[in-house]
């Protein structure tokens, strides 16, 4: 019998350490996250001219992107929901859907991102493109980091074998998802 590590059999107040350690590292990413929003708003706010520069996103590939991305999270929730009743197959099956929804959004990211950047639009033309590609860049680099994790979890989950991470992983992929429903209306829609 292997033993488990102390940080998977301890809870501090009934929640389970890894759960908390999680939300530890969500709350840091809000920060990261939330002064980069608030600072995109505050300068928003003053240069008009941005709304001239915004009219150039696609709204239509970043509503797009918004249903691909939910549409991960509703399989990261049954992979939760197959590992609370230990199959774990299950779950790694649909944890690998979910990273399926992070390619497809990384696809049709960077196939926007050529095309803005082949119109002109690169991250030293304006500030608001700064700002977009920044932000939205940041995001990115947290869809691929959501992929891995998700991807190292499904191979334990597929063996039946530390099926607690599963419900772990999908909350950070959720934070992900909550992100992007901040910065789709601020980057597309907000014009």
């Amino acid at each position: 019998m292997t033993s488990r590590p102390i940080a998977t059999t301890r809870s501090v107040m009934e929640v389970p350490t890894g759960r908390l350690a999680m939300w530890w590292v969500l709350a840091s990413e809000t920060v990261i996250f939330g002064g980069l929003l608030g600072s995109y708003v505050m300068m928003r706010l003053r240069h008009g001219a941005w709304a001239d520069q915004a009219a150039n996103t696609n709204t239509w590939t970043g509503a797009f992107n918004t249903l691909v991305l939910l549409t991960s999270s509703l399989s990261a929730v049954l992979a939760h929901q197959a590992a609370e009743r230990a199959d774990g197959p299950k779950a790694a099956r649909l944890l690998r859907c979910t990273i399926l929804g992070g390619g497809v959004f990384l696809m049709v990211k960077a196939f926007e991102w050529t095309h803005e950047i082949q119109e002109g639009f690169t991250i030293t033309s304006s500030l608001f493109w700064s700002f977009y590609y920044t932000a939205a860049g940041l995001h990115a680099a947290h869809v691929v980091a959501g992929m891995v994790i998700m991807f190292i979890v499904s191979l334990t989950a597929a063996r039946n074998e530390e099926l607690h991470r599963v419900e772990i992983a999908g909350i950070y992929w959720h934070f992900v998802d909550v992100v992007w429903i901040f910065l789709f209306p601020l980057l597309y829609i907000a014009k």
